[in-house]
């Protein structure tokens, strides 16, 4: 065979594969497997919250505050009150779990003025209560071990710390799960007659905690907001479920504000706390 004719049969057969392949790209079936789903895949979970930005809080009111980096959460932190303003993170689904063990070694960031001491919450009669969870931080050592840093823990009473916070903590890794990610941050409430302080370093006690949760990837798009306080918290989740509007209100905190201004507005006013709860899956071709 002369070469002009294994030249011709080369360009055929790679004319074929291309068509094959764009053909596969297309087809409905493909179509279907790439856009027809609630979740993304996890990179492109993660590309686009990073984009977006939206983890980032703003702050309405003047108060002190120093926002330092941790692996797999951002602390802002009062070094007046002695504890943080929020803890803001991302939790994907496959962050759930994972190889890495509880530490339990809680440490002080020296790097950070104002940073409690460990020993601040001894016999206190408060727990050191984590604001980004431990349990949220198996994908990684580093980020276990940062989830103990003393600028991510607010006194929290012992009641609270095991019942209902956990419960919502529980929560959340399942609906991270189910949404394919969810952006939360949680902090505590002061009420300016909030004078009670442990420890040496004189650590402010919250008589509140908050937390809010966005699902970027629902459809649609959802928020809420959570407020318990600081105490044993009796009932079930929805007593102590309400809007991000309300919890702004409550803390001087703009939260998920890199949204488009309309989408904002309409998700932080409502409490869907049903859709949030429910375990069902939408089926293929059903409306939102």
């Amino acid at each position: 065979m002369d070469k002009t004719k294994i030249l011709k049969y080369a360009a055929v057969f790679l004319l074929i594969i291309g068509i094959a392949y764009f053909w596969n790209r297309l087809s409905p079936g493909a179509i279907d497997k790439n856009f027809d789903t609630p979740q993304q895949t996890e990179s492109e979970s993660r590309s686009a919250i990073e984009l977006s930005k939206l983890d980032k809080v703003e702050h309405t009111k003047d108060v002190p505050s120093v926002v330092k980096e941790y692996e797999g959460f951002t602390v802002d932190f009062n070094p007046e009150n002695r504890t943080p303003n929020y803890v803001a993170w991302v939790l994907q689904g496959h962050e759930t779990d994972g190889a890495t063990s509880r530490s339990n070694k809680f440490w002080t960031d020296e790097e950070l003025a104002g940073c409690p001491d460990t020993r601040d919450y001894s016999h206190s009669g408060y727990d050191r209560g984590h604001m980004c969870p431990a349990g949220e931080q198996k994908w990684s050592d580093k980020a276990m071990h940062h989830s103990f840093v003393m600028a991510n823990i607010c006194p929290q009473k012992h009641e609270l710390n095991t019942g209902a916070w956990k419960t919502l903590e529980d929560k959340e890794r399942s609906w991270a799960r189910r949404d394919s990610a969810i952006v939360i941050v949680a902090g505590p409430i002061y009420d300016s007659s909030d004078s009670e302080t442990i420890g040496r370093n004189k650590v402010r006690v919250p008589s509140a905690f908050f937390k809010v949760l966005l699902a970027p990837f629902a459809k649609p798009m959802r928020a809420i907001g959570f407020v318990y306080p600081n105490m044993k918290c009796d009932g079930n989740m929805q007593a102590y479920a309400v809007s991000v509007d309300d919890v702004e209100k409550m803390t001087g905190l703009d939260f998920f504000s890199a949204l488009p201004d309309d989408i904002e507005n309409d998700i932080e006013a409502t409490v869907p706390f049903k859709d949030w709860n429910s375990n069902k899956k939408k089926k293929k071709g059903e409306r939102e």
